[in-house]
């Protein structure tokens, strides 16, 4: 067993999203999405928005954040 496999210690990070990357502020295993709640692995995040420092799953909710912030 490591520390990616399910029932390992998992806790949520806290972050500091920047331009191209982001900085630990409390280390875990996920972070959750600002739109949909799901858990996203650290190693697999790619998606966030440095305004409102703030992960997303996706690109589709990427796009549904920034488009209900424009609002």
């Amino acid at each position: 067993m490591n520390i990616f496999e399910s029932g390992f210690g998992q806790s949520e990070a806290k972050l500091r999203y920047l331009d191209a990357d982001f900085s630990v502020i409390k280390p875990g295993t996920f972070v959750r999405c600002a739109v949909t709640g799901k858990q996203i692995p650290l190693d697999e995040l790619s998606y966030w928005s440095v305004d409102l420092q703030e992960p997303y799953v996706d690109a589709h909710a990427s796009l549904k954040a920034l488009q209900a912030s424009k609002k």
